[in-house]
């Protein structure tokens, strides 16, 4: 009987033990899951949500047209300033365009243009103008008929992370990149100089106005300067703003600069050299055209009061050749342009552009 009990009191602490064992599993689970759900609270409560990157599928290409405006900037200006420009000699430009988005911020765009540059001392300088009188006597002039290509990014202000149907309405940008360029400056023959060239626009870099040929004197103050490449590279900068007309076009405005690495756009940079050392008749027509009594393109006449008061007398040289005192003969304060700025020139684009190589449809409900 003392086995029994003992044994029935073994098997019934047992059973209690299991009992309470039972009864305590789902209080922890409890505790558990508030411990849980607290922790997923707070963890929502901190969320912020993820950015998703610019994927591949929101890049898009485009092609597009772009009517232009040219000024130049340089030695044939109207005030002796790296930034006074003849705003009557803006020339129109015409262009094409294709570039492809990369990212939120950033494009690449190709472009071609083909435009011209103009300058003038008889149209630009003013003769009254102290500033300005020198140039008026120089009376030089030229046309560039330049052809440009150009690869530039183009960078916006605003980030887009859509696609092309849901870019932005308005986009202010900046860009800058690297172009490749062919000029030619070209200068008009006075008709009343006796030349067979007269009337017609000639080509100014084989010429060798400024002494740009091997054998000119190591004595003479521009020896040693070479003639000047007609292609040559430029730096475009500048800003824009763009704006969606629907969901493919986009119309843009924008202005930049073209930083050169050459001084001879208007084919003018250093000093006068003695007109008896240049090649030909033409040469020397094209270098001094400071005593032509009438403006080369128009045939105005000049003022001659002017011209009197402010160059110097005329001075015979070796040849026959004669020239005003200040131009057309070597003398280091005789220069002819300012080599110490190069020339650059601005582009004012509009431009229209197309998305290409993407198709939407819009959802139909009946």
């Amino acid at each position: 009987m003392s086995l029994f009990k003992k044994s029935f009191a073994g098997l019934s602490a047992i059973f209690l033990g299991l009992v309470f064992i039972f009864a305590s599993v789902p209080e922890a689970d409890a505790q558990f899951n508030r411990r849980q759900i607290k922790s997923n609270n707070k963890k929502m409560r901190n969320f912020r949500g993820r950015k998703a990157g610019f994927s591949g599928t929101n890049q898009y290409s485009f092609v597009g047209v772009t009517v232009n405006g040219m000024n130049y900037f340089g030695d044939l200006a109207p005030l002796p300033s790296r930034f006074s420009t003849d705003l009557s000699f803006t020339r129109p430009a015409l262009g094409v365009t294709a570039g492809h988005r990369f990212g939120p911020f950033y494009s690449l765009r190709a472009q071609f243009t083909y435009g011209t540059l103009r300058g003038d001392d008889f149209e630009s300088a003013d003769p009254l103008d102290d500033n300005a009188r020198y140039r008026y006597v120089r009376n030089l002039q030229f046309r560039n008929r330049i052809t440009e290509l150009s690869v530039t990014g183009v960078f916006d202000l605003f980030r887009n992370e859509y696609s092309y149907v849901n870019r932005l309405i308005f986009t202010p940008y900046a860009y800058i990149g690297l172009a490749l360029f062919y000029h030619n400056p070209k200068g008009y023959v006075n008709e009343n100089s006796g030349l067979p060239e007269a009337g017609t626009w000639v080509a100014l870099q084989p010429l060798g106005t400024e002494g740009q040929f091997s054998n000119l004197p190591e004595s003479a103050i521009n020896h040693g300067i070479k003639p000047y490449k007609r292609l040559q590279i430029s730096i475009p900068l500048g800003a824009g703003i763009r704006y969606k007309l629907n969901d493919k076009l986009d119309f843009s405005f924008e202005t930049g600069i073209r930083y050169l690495f050459t001084d001879y756009i208007d084919d003018v940079s250093a000093n006068y050299v003695d007109l008896e050392l240049l090649p030909s008749d033409l040469s020397r027509a094209m270098a001094d055209r400071s005593r032509e009594t009438t403006a080369a393109v128009s045939g105005d006449t000049r003022n001659s009061e002017v011209i009197a008061s402010t160059a110097g007398p005329e001075l015979p040289a070796p040849g026959g050749y004669v020239s005003f005192g200040g131009y057309g003969r070597e003398f280091p304060d005789n220069v002819r342009g300012n080599k110490n700025d190069n020339d650059m020139y601005v582009v004012t684009t509009i431009r229209v552009t197309y998305v290409v190589g993407k198709t939407y449809r819009r959802a139909k409900f009946r």
